[in-house]
């Protein structure tokens, strides 16, 4: 199991790297604001990078607790 762990790790980061990437080219990247005015474009890219830095949090938090799942099922055995 020490083998496929490391394995399963790779996988869902790799999982997570391409799905958050095409979340956002294929959700995010179209979002646009209006009702702004001079603003739209400016909102437009703060809200984006919002939810850029919010997705790569979530996902390093994510890939902690595997990481933490691991070596503790490592430890165990």
């Amino acid at each position: 199991m020490k083998g496929n762990s490391i394995f399963f790790y790779i996988f869902v980061m790799w999982a997570l790297i391409i799905g958050g990437g095409g979340l956002l080219v294929t959700i995010i990247a179209p979002l646009s604001i209006h009702g702004f005015g001079v603003f739209d474009h400016i909102l437009d890219s703060i809200v984006k990078a919002a939810i850029a830095m919010i997705l790569v949090v979530l996902w390093v938090l994510l890939m902690s607790k595997i990481k933490n799942w691991i070596f503790q099922k490592q430890m165990s055995h």
